[in-house]
């Protein structure tokens, strides 16, 4: 409920409240690239340039690379250590379509399988989330029944009213932080209407959309077409960069790395992109392109749903604005054939 706003000249002390009790994360250029990354107690400039990461906050929780073991041999065997994670942090700006995909993650990380080192990041954080009141041309959220501005998947909503952020709170570890601050006001009678009037343009701004209604239906009808499938997977050059940077693709590879008697287990990210993610010893059931591009539209739009009554795609457009080739994914639903069964190209 919204019951408090801070004043964008109070955003530090905020920031800085918050760093004395745990490790604030915020939207960051590293490298010339945008994504999370601690915050350094002063640089607040995020507030008006950012739009929305190009490394989504998955990273925060699954990590592009992760040590998960290290060992060392002796005369008795290996000793094993596996790293502990009790840092308790907090993720400032996090989008309404990020929170989505975070949720969609947990089933895959923290439902349907406990992955330690998922879940102990995960549990140990609370996201602070910020409307989206400037979304890029290639954002189509609201075709996933998002809304820009909402979210029941952060701890905090913030939304930008002119001077001030108005608040939304949703849990008690929200309520909790909130409490930790002495610069908030009461919010106002002409505070609500105004935050009223921002959600309603922030939404109106969103103008690429897709119908996703039976696309499932609609590519279990296509599965087998495999000329339908190389032509939309013709321009694709199989780089990675759309998984890579799709809040909700969680494929990781892992590996052993050994110098004399010691070494470490990693995990990263890796891609169905790659001709090598799906090869065996005897075989590479998705040698061809064509069968990785099916494997990545359906994934998001057949599998996941078929498994978790849910799209695995929260319309961010990353997808779109990063790839090399201009590939968009909702020119793709949108050319679905109407009617199952019918084949494509007819």
């Amino acid at each position: 409920m919204i019951t408090k706003k801070v004043s964008k000249k109070d955003i530090r002390k905020l920031l800085g409240t918050w760093n004395q009790e745990c490790n604030v994360i915020v939207p960051s250029r590293v490298d010339g690239v945008v994504g999370m990354a601690a915050w350094d107690n002063q640089d607040i400039s995020f507030l008006d340039w950012y739009r929305n990461t190009v490394i989504p906050p998955k990273s925060c929780f699954l990590p592009k690379s992760e040590v998960m073991m290290s060992f060392k041999k002796n005369e008795n065997g290996y000793n094993l250590e596996v790293p502990t994670n009790e840092h308790w942090q907090v993720i400032f700006g996090v989008r309404p379509c990020d929170a989505r995909a975070n949720a969609i993650i947990d089933h895959v990380f923290a439902v349907t399988y406990d992955d330690y080192y998922y879940i102990s990041k995960r549990r140990n954080t609370l996201l602070v989330g910020l409307s989206c009141t400037n979304p890029y041309d290639s954002c189509f959220c609201t075709s996933s029944n998002i809304d820009p501005t909402e979210s029941e998947y952060v701890d905090l909503m913030f939304t930008d009213i002119g001077d001030d952020f108005v608040i939304e709170d949703f849990t008690g570890g929200g309520k909790a932080l909130l409490n930790m601050s002495n610069t908030l006001k009461k919010v106002t009678k002409a505070d609500i209407d105004k935050i009223k009037e921002v959600k309603a343009a922030s939404v109106s701004k969103i103008k690429k959309t897709v119908d996703t209604e039976n696309a499932d239906r609609k590519l279990g009808s296509l599965f087998n077409d495999t000329d339908y499938w190389e032509r939309i997977s013709a321009k694709c050059i199989s780089c990675g960069i759309c998984t890579f940077l799709c809040p909700t693709c969680f494929c990781f590879d892992i590996n052993d790395e050994m110098i004399r008697k010691q070494g470490a287990r990693y995990r990263g990210w890796d891609s169905c992109s790659f001709r090598s993610y799906t090869r065996m010893p005897m075989e590479n059931p998705r040698e061809e392109k064509w069968r990785r591009v099916r494997q990545r539209v359906c994934h998001k739009f057949e599998f996941f749903p078929m498994n978790l009554g849910i799209n695995a795609c929260v319309g961010c457009g990353r997808c779109i604005r990063s790839c090399p080739v201009n590939w968009d994914i909702t020119q793709v639903i949108a050319g679905l054939p109407a009617e199952a069964g019918i084949k494509s190209g007819k």
